[in-house]
């Protein structure tokens, strides 16, 4: 399922990502001890790592607080504000400077590499952060810091702003597409009840059936299976790992419309 950020009240949701003090209204009390913004959002996203996504609402994170839905809606307006806030809560575990003082030219990929890698275990820790869309931001601080941690590892490689503009969309894309696949990968016996071994062995033996020329009909595609091995959990590394070294092979190989 995809779900699409910034569904709620504009002025409410920003208010609460940022930290603005909250309006009084007229005709309501204040909030009772006991509850606050932040184990809602905390609740919340407790919710989502253990159900996924299709479990998150505003009854279900009640319950976990041993609170009735309707006693959060003081706090928090409604589900898709708290999804914001959750959304931004997940990326709040990210550093915003380069690890280790890392900063020199010589030290950008290193910078880069660092920070890709601490976004993919984020995806990895909070799966359900990948079912919201990219196509509107949620615009909160944890956000735009992960965005401006990278631009800030990148400023040593001096890329022109166009190819600046691609390095970062191609790099954030990368880390949330390959994240996407171990995720699924991870979920996926679990969700149809087979195991990847048998999943695997059942459709290579009858493809075998099918295709008994399939090495002479793909060689290149059977060339480069044989050199893979390992557990589905190593593959789904090495892909991460080699192909982030080609993106950053091709963010400095030059490109002659940029001069």
């Amino acid at each position: 399922m995809t779900v699409y950020a910034g569904q709620g009240d504009a002025h409410r949701s920003l208010a609460l990502l940022w930290g603005a003090p909250e309006e009084p209204r007229a005709g309501r009390s204040g909030p009772k001890p006991g509850l606050s913004v932040d184990a809602i959002v905390s609740a919340g996203v407790s919710v989502a790592d253990a159900e996924g996504m299709a479990a998150l609402s505003m009854r279900a994170v009640g319950e976990r607080l041993g609170r009735t839905a309707m006693a959060l809606y003081t706090y928090v307006p409604g589900k898709a504000e708290l999804l914001d806030l959750m959304h931004d809560r997940a990326l709040a575990e990210l550093r915003t400077e380069p690890p280790g003082g890392l900063q020199g030219a010589d030290d950008w990929r290193e910078a880069v590499t660092a920070w890709a890698e601490e976004l993919y275990a984020c995806y990895l820790r909070h799966p359900w952060v990948l079912q919201v869309s990219q196509a509107r931001p949620v615009l909160g601080p944890a956000e735009l810091a992960a965005m401006e941690a990278l631009l800030r590892a990148l400023r040593p490689a001096g890329l022109p702003p166009r190819r600046l503009r691609g390095a970062v969309a191609a790099l954030w894309q990368f880390v949330r597409g390959l994240a996407a696949t171990t995720a699924d990968a991870r979920g996926a016996a679990a969700a149809t009840g087979v195991a990847d071994e048998d999943w695997w062995a059942t459709r290579s033996a009858r493809l075998a059936e099918l295709a008994p020329d399939f090495a002479e009909r793909f060689p290149l595609l059977t060339a480069l299976q044989s050199t893979g091995g390992g557990a589905p959990q190593d593959s789904h590394r090495e892909a991460f790992r080699a192909g982030l070294a080609v993106l950053l092979d091709g963010i400095t190989a030059g490109d002659p419309s940029d001069c």
